[in-house]
C-alpha cells in the first residue's frame, strides 16, 4: 500500500457557518453540523454537540446513523491495545477504518510499530482529518509511520504484497451485526478473510472487532485460517457494564 494524495473532494461538501456553531454553543445539549459530504455510499456528517457538562464533542454520522464521537473513545483504544497484545513483533500494521483516528492513535503509541497503513473508504473523512476540521487529525497523520489509503479495505488488502503485515485490525463496523454499509457484510465472510490471511506474514494475526457475539464470523475465520478464537472484552459505557468481542485468527508461524 502507498500513501494516497490528498483527495480532490467528494461529490459535494458543505461547511456550516460559524454563526450557526456559536448559536448551538449558547443552547446546551444542542448540536450543529460542522461539515457534510456525499459519497457513493451516502451522506457523511461531522457534527458538533454541546452540553452543560463539559467541552463540545465531535460526532461522526453516516446516513443519519451514529458511528462514533470524541467523548467515548475507550472501545477504539481497547481494541488496538488488545490486538497489539496478540503479536510479539507488530512491525507492520493495517487498520481497516480511520474513523476519528483513535484506533490508529493507540497503534502508533506502541513503539514496536514501524509502519501503520490506515485504509478508509470515505475521501471526505480523510480530508477532514488532514485539514484540521477534526482538530486532532493533522498531528496524528503527521506521524511518519502512517500511510493513508483511500480505498475499500477489501481492495487494498487484495492489492497488498503477500505476507507483508504482522497485524490486520478490522474496525470498519461494530461487527457483522451492525454494518455501516450493507456491502461491508462481505468483510466477515471467508473469501475476504482468506485475502486478509494472504497479506499476513507467518505468525501474523487478524483481529476483528464486534459489539456482539458473532459465531458465524468465528466459523468463517476458522475456515480461512484453520482456527479462530473469540475473546470477550469488558467495557464500561456511560455507567453500564458491557462486553464487546475480539475475534482473533493467526497464520501459523515458522516451525
Amino acid at each position: 500500500m502507498s500513501v494516497r494524495a490528498r483527495p480532490a473532494g467528494p461529490a459535494w461538501h458543505e461547511e456550516r457557518p460559524a454563526e450557526e456553531r456559536r448559536a448551538a454553543m449558547s443552547n446546551p445539549d444542542e448540536h450543529v453540523d460542522v461539515v457534510r459530504a456525499e459519497s457513493p455510499r451516502g451522506e457523511v456528517v461531522l457534527r458538533e454537540r454541546h452540553t452543560e457538562r463539559g467541552p463540545s464533542v465531535l460526532e461522526l454520522r453516516v446516513n443519519g446513523v451514529f458511528v462514533m464521537d470524541t467523548l467515548e473513545t475507550s472501545t477504539e483504544r481497547a481494541l488496538a491495545t488488545a490486538a497489539l497484545a496478540q503479536v510479539e513483533r507488530p512491525r507492520a500494521v493495517v487498520v481497516g477504518g480511520l474513523g476519528l483516528g483513535f484506533t490508529m492513535h493507540e497503534v502508533l503509541a506502541d513503539s514496536r510499530v514501524e509502519r501503520c497503513a490506515v485504509v478508509e473508504i470515505e475521501e471526505a473523512l480523510v480530508g477532514w482529518m488532514r485539514d484540521g476540521t477534526v482538530p486532532h487529525g493533522p498531528a496524528l497523520l503527521a506521524d511518519e509511520r502512517v500511510q493513508v489509503v483511500v480505498a475499500d479495505v477489501a481492495v487494498a488488502l487484495a492489492e497488498a504484497r503477500p505476507a507483508s503485515y504482522d497485524l490486520v485490525l478490522l474496525d470498519v463496523d461494530n461487527g457483522p451485526g451492525f454494518l455501516v454499509h450493507d456491502a461491508n457484510a462481505a468483510l466477515y465472510r471467508e473469501p475476504f478473510l482468506r485475502t486478509a490471511r494472504a497479506a499476513l506474514r507467518p505468525g501474523g494475526v487478524l483481529v476483528v472487532w464486534s459489539a456482539a457475539q458473532a459465531p458465524e464470523l468465528e466459523a468463517a475465520m476458522a475456515a480461512a485460517f484453520g482456527a479462530a478464537e473469540a475473546h470477550p472484552h469488558p467495557v464500561r459505557l456511560q455507567e453500564r457494564e458491557e462486553h464487546y468481542w475480539l475475534y482473533v485468527a493467526r497464520v501459523p508461524g515458522p516451525a
